[in-house]
Protein backbone atom coordinates (compact mmCIF):
# COMPACT_ATOMS: atom_id res chain seq x y z
CA UNK A 1 0.00 0.00 0.00
CA UNK A 2 3.20 2.36 0.51
CA UNK A 3 3.44 2.56 -3.02
CA UNK A 4 0.15 3.46 -4.22
CA UNK A 5 -0.34 7.16 -5.55
CA UNK A 6 -2.66 9.50 -3.28
CA UNK A 7 -4.45 12.93 -4.91
CA UNK A 8 -5.75 14.43 -2.30
CA UNK A 9 -8.16 17.97 -3.04
CA UNK A 10 -6.86 20.78 -1.18
CA UNK A 11 -8.52 23.93 -0.13
CA UNK A 12 -6.36 25.78 1.73
CA UNK A 13 -7.90 25.23 4.93
CA UNK A 14 -6.80 22.55 8.49
CA UNK A 15 -9.13 20.14 6.94
CA UNK A 16 -7.43 19.19 3.76
CA UNK A 17 -3.76 20.27 4.67
CA UNK A 18 -3.70 17.95 8.07
CA UNK A 19 -5.26 15.25 5.78
CA UNK A 20 -2.30 15.60 3.67
CA UNK A 21 0.37 15.19 6.32
CA UNK A 22 -1.39 12.10 7.23
CA UNK A 23 -1.34 10.10 4.13
CA UNK A 24 2.53 11.59 3.79
CA UNK A 25 3.57 10.28 7.69
CA UNK A 26 2.15 6.69 6.86
CA UNK A 27 4.78 6.72 3.54
CA UNK A 28 1.81 7.07 0.71
CA UNK A 29 2.84 8.67 -2.41
CA UNK A 30 0.89 12.04 -1.95
CA UNK A 31 -0.08 14.68 -4.28
CA UNK A 32 -2.13 18.09 -3.90
CA UNK A 33 -4.34 19.50 -6.36
CA UNK A 34 -6.38 22.52 -6.11
CA UNK A 35 -9.62 23.47 -8.11
CA UNK A 36 -9.48 26.86 -8.88
CA UNK A 37 -13.18 28.29 -10.49
CA UNK A 38 -12.68 32.16 -8.88
CA UNK A 39 -12.29 33.86 -12.29
CA UNK A 40 -16.41 34.51 -13.01
CA UNK A 41 -17.90 35.17 -9.85
CA UNK A 42 -16.61 38.40 -8.86
CA UNK A 43 -14.16 40.25 -7.20
CA UNK A 44 -14.37 39.40 -3.45
CA UNK A 45 -14.43 35.99 -4.54
CA UNK A 46 -11.44 36.47 -6.83
CA UNK A 47 -9.75 37.46 -3.65
CA UNK A 48 -11.13 34.68 -0.81
CA UNK A 49 -10.37 32.24 -3.14
CA UNK A 50 -6.95 33.29 -4.55
CA UNK A 51 -5.92 33.26 -0.69
CA UNK A 52 -6.92 29.50 -0.26
CA UNK A 53 -4.97 28.49 -3.27
CA UNK A 54 -2.03 30.10 -2.10
CA UNK A 55 -2.44 28.51 1.06
CA UNK A 56 -2.59 25.13 -0.41
CA UNK A 57 1.03 25.66 -2.32
CA UNK A 58 2.97 26.96 0.58
CA UNK A 59 1.09 24.04 2.57
CA UNK A 60 2.56 21.88 -0.03
CA UNK A 61 5.75 23.13 -0.11
CA UNK A 62 6.33 22.51 3.78
CA UNK A 63 4.90 19.23 3.23
CA UNK A 64 7.52 18.84 0.20
CA UNK A 65 4.79 16.87 -1.59
CA UNK A 66 4.19 18.59 -5.41
CA UNK A 67 0.87 20.46 -6.14
CA UNK A 68 -1.40 21.01 -9.55
CA UNK A 69 -4.23 23.44 -10.01
CA UNK A 70 -7.33 22.69 -12.01
CA UNK A 71 -9.29 25.33 -13.41
CA UNK A 72 -12.57 24.33 -13.96
CA UNK A 73 -14.69 27.53 -14.38
CA UNK A 74 -16.92 26.44 -16.77
CA UNK A 75 -17.41 22.81 -15.86
CA UNK A 76 -18.25 24.20 -12.43
CA UNK A 77 -20.99 27.14 -13.80
CA UNK A 78 -22.46 24.53 -15.71
CA UNK A 79 -22.68 21.78 -12.96
CA UNK A 80 -23.65 23.92 -10.42
CA UNK A 81 -24.16 26.79 -10.54
CA UNK A 82 -26.70 27.07 -12.98
CA UNK A 83 -28.47 24.45 -11.54
CA UNK A 84 -28.52 26.37 -8.27
CA UNK A 85 -29.82 29.18 -9.69
CA UNK A 86 -32.70 26.92 -11.70
CA UNK A 87 -33.59 25.38 -8.43
CA UNK A 88 -34.45 28.45 -6.64
CA UNK A 89 -36.04 29.79 -9.79
CA UNK A 90 -38.21 27.11 -9.53
CA UNK A 91 -39.27 27.46 -6.74
CA UNK A 92 -36.70 24.90 -4.55
CA UNK A 93 -34.15 25.69 -2.29
CA UNK A 94 -31.30 23.25 -3.61
CA UNK A 95 -27.59 22.48 -1.72
CA UNK A 96 -25.19 23.43 -3.97
CA UNK A 97 -22.62 21.00 -2.01
CA UNK A 98 -24.40 18.11 -2.55
CA UNK A 99 -24.18 18.87 -6.54
CA UNK A 100 -20.40 19.46 -5.90
CA UNK A 101 -19.77 16.36 -3.85
CA UNK A 102 -21.63 13.92 -6.70
CA UNK A 103 -20.59 15.94 -9.85
CA UNK A 104 -16.93 17.80 -9.42
CA UNK A 105 -15.45 16.38 -6.17
CA UNK A 106 -16.34 13.30 -6.28
CA UNK A 107 -17.10 13.27 -9.94
CA UNK A 108 -14.85 15.19 -12.35
CA UNK A 109 -12.00 15.14 -9.79
CA UNK A 110 -12.70 11.70 -9.32
CA UNK A 111 -12.37 10.56 -12.96
CA UNK A 112 -9.03 13.07 -13.51
CA UNK A 113 -7.02 11.45 -10.95
CA UNK A 114 -8.11 7.81 -11.91
CA UNK A 115 -7.19 8.80 -15.70
CA UNK A 116 -3.85 10.46 -14.32
CA UNK A 117 -2.32 7.18 -12.77
CA UNK A 118 -3.37 7.71 -8.91
CA UNK A 119 -4.98 5.02 -7.13
CA UNK A 120 -6.97 7.30 -4.61
CA UNK A 121 -8.24 10.37 -4.33
CA UNK A 122 -8.50 11.77 -1.05
CA UNK A 123 -10.13 15.14 0.98
CA UNK A 124 -10.43 16.75 4.44
CA UNK A 125 -14.09 15.28 4.67
CA UNK A 126 -15.17 14.47 8.38
CA UNK A 127 -16.28 10.99 6.99
CA UNK A 128 -15.55 7.22 7.54
CA UNK A 129 -15.27 4.17 4.94
CA UNK A 130 -15.68 0.95 6.55
CA UNK A 131 -15.47 -2.30 5.39
CA UNK A 132 -18.46 -4.96 7.39
CA UNK A 133 -18.01 -8.60 5.91
CA UNK A 134 -16.35 -7.39 3.12
CA UNK A 135 -18.56 -4.85 1.81
CA UNK A 136 -17.81 -1.22 1.52
CA UNK A 137 -20.09 1.03 3.26
CA UNK A 138 -19.72 5.13 4.13
CA UNK A 139 -20.46 5.76 7.66
CA UNK A 140 -20.48 8.78 9.78
CA UNK A 141 -17.05 9.75 11.39
CA UNK A 142 -15.76 9.85 14.66
CA UNK A 143 -16.70 12.92 15.53
CA UNK A 144 -20.31 13.32 15.36
CA UNK A 145 -20.54 17.28 15.91
CA UNK A 146 -18.28 17.67 12.48
CA UNK A 147 -19.89 14.47 10.89
CA UNK A 148 -20.73 15.13 6.45
CA UNK A 149 -21.80 12.25 5.33
CA UNK A 150 -25.16 14.36 4.81
CA UNK A 151 -23.25 16.33 1.67
CA UNK A 152 -21.47 12.94 0.56
CA UNK A 153 -24.51 10.21 0.17
CA UNK A 154 -24.66 11.14 -3.61
CA UNK A 155 -21.25 9.80 -4.54
CA UNK A 156 -20.93 6.76 -6.67
CA UNK A 157 -21.19 3.70 -5.00
CA UNK A 158 -18.66 1.97 -7.23
CA UNK A 159 -15.76 4.76 -6.14
CA UNK A 160 -15.77 4.06 -2.66
CA UNK A 161 -13.18 1.33 -2.75
CA UNK A 162 -11.17 4.32 -4.18
CA UNK A 163 -11.68 7.41 -2.33
CA UNK A 164 -10.34 7.54 1.42
CA UNK A 165 -11.27 10.47 4.49
CA UNK A 166 -7.64 10.66 6.56
CA UNK A 167 -9.58 12.32 9.14
CA UNK A 168 -12.35 9.51 9.88
CA UNK A 169 -10.87 8.79 13.02
CA UNK A 170 -9.97 12.13 14.39
CA UNK A 171 -11.74 15.26 16.53
CA UNK A 172 -11.87 18.26 15.01
CA UNK A 173 -9.67 19.67 17.73
CA UNK A 174 -7.39 17.09 17.32
CA UNK A 175 -6.33 18.34 13.93
CA UNK A 176 -6.24 21.46 14.93
CA UNK A 177 -3.77 20.52 17.84
CA UNK A 178 -1.86 18.83 14.94
CA UNK A 179 -1.80 21.64 12.15
CA UNK A 180 -0.56 24.09 14.93
CA UNK A 181 2.65 21.09 15.78
CA UNK A 182 3.47 21.15 12.28
CA UNK A 183 3.53 24.93 12.25
CA UNK A 184 1.49 25.52 9.33
CA UNK A 185 0.11 28.90 9.87
CA UNK A 186 -3.23 28.55 9.03
CA UNK A 187 -5.50 30.93 9.96
CA UNK A 188 -9.14 29.03 10.29
CA UNK A 189 -11.60 29.15 7.34
CA UNK A 190 -14.75 30.62 8.32
CA UNK A 191 -17.38 27.47 8.48
CA UNK A 192 -20.60 30.04 8.46
CA UNK A 193 -20.12 30.25 4.13
CA UNK A 194 -21.25 27.19 2.88
CA UNK A 195 -21.59 28.11 -0.17
CA UNK A 196 -18.00 28.70 -1.41
CA UNK A 197 -18.84 30.63 -5.05
CA UNK A 198 -21.39 33.36 -3.65
CA UNK A 199 -20.42 36.75 -3.07
CA UNK A 200 -20.93 39.04 -0.23
CA UNK A 201 -24.04 39.88 -0.69
CA UNK A 202 -25.66 36.35 -0.29
CA UNK A 203 -27.48 33.95 -2.76
CA UNK A 204 -30.58 36.73 -3.07
CA UNK A 205 -28.59 39.86 -4.91
CA UNK A 206 -26.36 36.74 -6.81
CA UNK A 207 -29.66 35.50 -8.18
CA UNK A 208 -30.88 38.85 -8.89
CA UNK A 209 -28.28 39.62 -10.87
CA UNK A 210 -27.84 36.59 -12.85
CA UNK A 211 -31.88 36.59 -13.85
CA UNK A 212 -33.07 40.19 -14.80
CA UNK A 213 -36.14 39.18 -14.48
CA UNK A 214 -39.40 40.35 -13.47
CA UNK A 215 -39.91 37.76 -10.53
CA UNK A 216 -43.02 39.75 -8.09
CA UNK A 217 -45.86 38.58 -7.45
CA UNK A 218 -48.45 37.12 -4.34
CA UNK A 219 -48.00 36.81 -0.92
CA UNK A 220 -51.37 34.49 -0.28
CA UNK A 221 -52.19 32.34 2.62
CA UNK A 222 -53.89 29.17 2.77
CA UNK A 223 -57.37 30.34 2.21
CA UNK A 224 -56.06 32.46 -1.25
CA UNK A 225 -56.75 35.93 0.17
CA UNK A 226 -53.83 38.04 -0.59
CA UNK A 227 -51.96 39.36 1.83
CA UNK A 228 -48.83 41.39 0.74
CA UNK A 229 -46.59 41.05 -2.61
CA UNK A 230 -42.98 39.45 -3.00
CA UNK A 231 -40.50 40.22 -5.26
CA UNK A 232 -39.35 36.90 -6.23
CA UNK A 233 -40.16 33.31 -4.60
CA UNK A 234 -36.48 32.63 -4.36
CA UNK A 235 -36.33 35.37 -1.74
CA UNK A 236 -38.04 32.79 0.51
CA UNK A 237 -37.21 29.72 2.40
CA UNK A 238 -39.49 27.07 3.60
CA UNK A 239 -40.10 27.81 7.87
CA UNK A 240 -39.36 31.67 7.15
CA UNK A 241 -40.77 33.84 9.87
CA UNK A 242 -39.13 36.62 9.85
CA UNK A 243 -38.33 39.16 6.74
CA UNK A 244 -41.75 38.48 4.88
CA UNK A 245 -43.00 42.51 4.58
CA UNK A 246 -46.51 41.69 6.17
CA UNK A 247 -48.00 43.10 9.27
CA UNK A 248 -50.49 39.99 10.77
CA UNK A 249 -52.17 39.61 14.13
CA UNK A 250 -49.98 36.35 14.96
CA UNK A 251 -46.74 35.45 13.95
CA UNK A 252 -46.73 33.87 10.18
CA UNK A 253 -44.49 31.22 8.19
CA UNK A 254 -44.09 30.41 4.84
CA UNK A 255 -45.52 27.09 4.28
CA UNK A 256 -44.95 26.92 0.66
CA UNK A 257 -44.17 28.23 -2.32
CA UNK A 258 -46.55 27.67 -5.38
CA UNK A 259 -44.70 28.62 -8.85
CA UNK A 260 -48.18 28.29 -11.01
CA UNK A 261 -49.12 30.94 -9.51
CA UNK A 262 -45.77 32.70 -8.63
CA UNK A 263 -46.96 32.49 -4.88
CA UNK A 264 -45.78 32.73 -1.76
CA UNK A 265 -47.80 30.60 0.58
CA UNK A 266 -47.90 31.64 4.49
CA UNK A 267 -49.65 29.80 7.19
CA UNK A 268 -49.16 29.25 10.75
CA UNK A 269 -46.40 27.14 12.67
CA UNK A 270 -48.79 24.07 12.69
CA UNK A 271 -49.23 24.05 8.86
CA UNK A 272 -45.68 23.49 8.77
CA UNK A 273 -46.00 19.93 9.82
CA UNK A 274 -45.45 17.03 7.64
CA UNK A 275 -45.33 13.07 8.12
CA UNK A 276 -44.01 12.04 4.49
CA UNK A 277 -42.23 13.23 1.53
CA UNK A 278 -41.04 11.88 -1.92
CA UNK A 279 -37.53 11.93 -2.31
CA UNK A 280 -36.00 11.96 -6.32
CA UNK A 281 -32.51 11.57 -7.72
CA UNK A 282 -32.37 8.40 -5.46
CA UNK A 283 -28.89 7.10 -4.74
CA UNK A 284 -28.22 3.86 -2.49
CA UNK A 285 -24.94 3.32 -0.92
CA UNK A 286 -26.37 -0.41 0.37
CA UNK A 287 -27.34 -3.46 -1.51
CA UNK A 288 -31.39 -3.79 -0.14
CA UNK A 289 -32.71 -1.37 2.21
CA UNK A 290 -31.87 -2.64 5.70
CA UNK A 291 -34.49 -4.40 7.66
CA UNK A 292 -34.36 -2.55 10.84
CA UNK A 293 -34.41 0.87 12.01
CA UNK A 294 -33.74 3.60 10.06
CA UNK A 295 -33.37 7.34 10.49
CA UNK A 296 -33.85 10.28 8.23
CA UNK A 297 -31.95 13.37 8.33
CA UNK A 298 -33.75 16.24 5.96
CA UNK A 299 -31.55 19.20 6.43
CA UNK A 300 -27.96 19.69 8.01
CA UNK A 301 -27.16 19.72 11.31
CA UNK A 302 -30.94 19.06 12.40
CA UNK A 303 -31.87 15.68 14.22
CA UNK A 304 -32.86 12.76 12.82
CA UNK A 305 -35.68 11.25 12.86
CA UNK A 306 -37.25 7.89 12.80
CA UNK A 307 -39.09 6.72 9.36
CA UNK A 308 -39.86 4.10 7.26
CA UNK A 309 -39.18 3.81 3.03
CA UNK A 310 -41.49 2.83 0.30
CA UNK A 311 -40.28 2.47 -3.02
CA UNK A 312 -42.37 4.08 -5.68
CA UNK A 313 -40.55 3.29 -9.25
CA UNK A 314 -37.40 5.13 -9.11
CA UNK A 315 -38.45 7.41 -6.27
CA UNK A 316 -38.80 6.86 -2.66
CA UNK A 317 -41.49 8.21 -0.30
CA UNK A 318 -40.12 8.57 3.68
CA UNK A 319 -42.84 8.29 6.15
CA UNK A 320 -41.72 9.61 9.65
CA UNK A 321 -43.24 7.94 12.81
CA UNK A 322 -43.26 11.60 14.43
CA UNK A 323 -44.39 15.00 12.43
CA UNK A 324 -41.40 17.11 11.41
CA UNK A 325 -41.67 21.12 10.80
CA UNK A 326 -39.28 22.63 7.87
CA UNK A 327 -39.04 20.03 5.31
CA UNK A 328 -38.17 21.83 2.29
CA UNK A 329 -38.01 20.69 -1.49
CA UNK A 330 -34.77 21.17 -2.98
CA UNK A 331 -33.43 20.07 -0.18
CA UNK A 332 -31.45 16.64 0.69
CA UNK A 333 -33.09 13.51 2.80
CA UNK A 334 -30.51 11.12 4.16
CA UNK A 335 -30.86 7.57 5.46
CA UNK A 336 -28.44 6.02 8.33
CA UNK A 337 -28.80 2.92 10.43
CA UNK A 338 -28.77 3.30 14.01
CA UNK A 339 -24.84 2.78 13.71
CA UNK A 340 -24.28 5.52 11.58
CA UNK A 341 -23.82 3.54 8.42
CA UNK A 342 -25.56 5.80 5.48
CA UNK A 343 -28.10 3.94 3.52
CA UNK A 344 -28.72 6.25 0.97
CA UNK A 345 -30.05 9.73 0.23
CA UNK A 346 -31.99 11.51 -2.75
CA UNK A 347 -33.41 15.47 -3.48
CA UNK A 348 -36.68 16.35 -1.73
CA UNK A 349 -39.14 16.55 -4.63
CA UNK A 350 -42.43 16.91 -2.80
CA UNK A 351 -43.49 17.39 0.84
CA UNK A 352 -47.19 15.74 2.31
CA UNK A 353 -48.24 18.50 5.16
Amino acid sequence: MKTKKILVAMSGGVDSSVAAFLLKKQGYQVYGITMTFQVIYGSSNDLRLGSALNDAKRVCEILEIPHQTLELSNKFEKEVVRPFIKEYLSGRTPNPCVMCNRRIKFGFLFNHAMKNGFDFLATGHYAQIDYINNQIFLRKPRDLSKDQTYFLYSIPRESLNRILFPLAHFTKEEVKSLSDQLNLKMEEKSESQDICFLPRGGYRDFIKNRSHLDLSGPIVNLQGKVLGHHHGTYLYTIGQRKGLGISHSRPLYVVDIDLSRNAVIVGDKKDLQAMALIATQVNFLVDEIPDQEIFALTRYSQKEHQCRLEKINNEMKVIFYNKLENITPGQSVVWYTREGIVIGGGIIKEVFR
